[in-house]
C-alpha cells in the first residue's frame, strides 16, 4: 500500500513505522522473506535509498535479518521480541532453563484454575501428535509436539504478558528439549506431560506446578553436569 502522507522529513522514520506495523500485524510472519528493496520502494512511493535505510534500522533493532544473496527475513515480531531472542541465544542453557522454569510454574497453575474445554482439546491434539512422534522414533515431529505441548499450557493460562514472554524463548525451548533427548526417543518421555495435561483438566494447580518442578528440576541437572563437563 502506498505510504501515508509521506514527506521529505522523517520519511525514514515514516517507513520504518509503516513496516514495523506490518510486521506487528503478522503481513509477514517469523521467518518469512520480506519484499525486495524494490518492491518495497513501489508499495511504499519512495526511495530505494529510504528503504534501505529504514530496513538496516530495523535489522539493528532486531525485528530484521539481512541475508546477503538471499533477502531479508523476519526475525521477530517486536523490538522487544528481538531483544529477548539476542539475549536468549547469549545466555547459558542453564540460565534459560532457569527462566523457563519460573514462567513455566506459574503458567501450570494458572493454567489447572483458567483452562477452557478449547485449551484442552489443544493440550489432547498436542499430546496425540507428540505420543505418534514418540512411538515412530520421529524427533523433528516430537520437538514440534513438545513444544506445542508446553505452549498449550501457557496459553491455558490466559495471561498474555506471560505468553508473550514465553514465546520469546522459542529458540532456547527447542534447544533444551533436543538436548534432553539426545539421539533417540525413550518411553519414559511419555508419562510426565500426560501427567501434566491431566493435572490441568482436574483442575489441581498444584499438581501441575509439581509435575512441571520435576520434569524441569531433572532437565537442568542434566544440563548443569554437562557444563560441568565442559569445564
Amino acid at each position: 500500500m502506498p505510504l501515508e502522507s509521506a514527506q521529505r522529513t522523517g520519511l525514514v522514520e515514516q517507513v520504518i513505522a509503516q513496516l514495523r506495523e506490518q510486521i506487528a500485524r503478522g503481513e509477514w510472519a517469523v521467518g518469512d522473506r520480506i519484499p525486495t528493496e524494490p518492491e518495497l520502494a513501489a508499495q511504499l512511493g519512495v526511495g530505494r535509498n529510504t528503504v534501505r535505510e529504514a530496513v538496516r534500522a530495523l535489522a539493528h533493532a532486531g525485528l530484521l535479518e539481512i541475508r546477503q544473496g538471499s533477502g531479508t527475513f523476519v526475525r521477530a515480531t517486536s523490538e522487544l521480541e528481538g531483544a529477548l531472542r539476542r539475549r536468549v541465544a547469549r545466555a547459558r542453557m542453564r540460565e534459560a532453563l532457569e527462566v523457563r522454569r519460573a514462567l513455566e510454574l506459574e503458567a501450570a497453575r494458572l493454567a489447572a484454575r483458567r483452562r477452557t474445554d478449547d485449551d484442552l482439546r489443544r493440550l489432547d491434539d498436542a499430546m496425540r501428535r507428540r505420543t505418534e512422534a514418540l512411538s515412530a522414533g520421529a524427533i523433528p515431529a516430537f520437538v514440534d509436539a513438545d513444544v506445542a505441548v508446553h505452549r498449550g499450557v501457557v496459553a491455558a493460562a490466559h495471561n498474555g504478558l506471560l505468553s508473550e514472554l514465553y514465546d520469546h524463548f522459542g529458540s532456547a525451548l527447542r534447544d533444551s528439549i533436543l538436548s534432553s533427548i539426545g539421539e533417540r526417543l525413550d518411553e519414559s518421555d511419555r508419562l510426565d506431560h500426560q501427567g501434566l495435561v491431566d493435572a490441568v483438566r482436574a483442575r489441581d494447580p498444584e499438581a501441575a506446578a509439581r509435575i512441571t518442578a520435576c520434569f524441569l528440576d531433572e532437565l537442568l541437572t542434566r544440563t548443569l553436569t554437562a557444563e560441568d563437563a565442559e569445564g
